[in-house]
């Protein structure tokens, strides 16, 4: 049962960055060859991705000396600003947060502590939605998941 919680709340998760997106789309842009460090901080690295389609990657990392997961996701190539989110979520402690808009080259960063601790994240680009639950953790076996809606 609580599997099935927990996945709704990823679900939930997702389809309020999407709504979020929708909302308060606003527009940033960076530099192309944005790094998930240049995003998150040099402390963080990078400990998993998933490609958004042939769009960008989704980047989970890690910094050791706080305990904090970081995500960003980050285009292959910036250009016009597309709507683009990210998010992260700790099921353990019900922890969660995203970023969401209208951007030329990346979403995020968005910050949870995760020492110890599963974690689900994703985001997408345009059409293209990302989701990883269960990830980095040896308990649970991880699942990915691409749709393009």
């Amino acid at each position: 049962m609580g599997s099935v919680r927990n996945i709704t709340a990823v679900g939930a998760l997702t389809t309020l960055v999407v709504g979020a997106t929708a909302m308060f789309g606003t527009t940033a842009s960076a530099a192309p060859n944005v790094t998930p460090q240049g995003v998150c901080g040099s402390a963080y690295k990078t400990v998993n991705s998933v490609p958004v389609g042939s769009l960008g990657t989704v980047y989970l990392t890690y910094n050791a000396s706080n305990g904090k997961n970081c995500v960003a996701t980050i285009r292959a190539n910036p250009g016009t600003a597309k709507a683009m989110s990210t998010y992260i979520y700790v099921p353990d402690t019900d922890e969660w947060a995203g970023d969401s808009g209208y951007y030329k080259s990346y979403a995020g960063p968005a910050y949870v502590y995760g020492k110890a601790h599963c974690v689900s994240w994703g985001g997408n680009i345009a059409n293209v939605y990302v989701s990883v639950e269960n990830s980095n953790c040896a308990a649970l076996k991880e699942r990915r998941v691409t749709e393009i809606r």
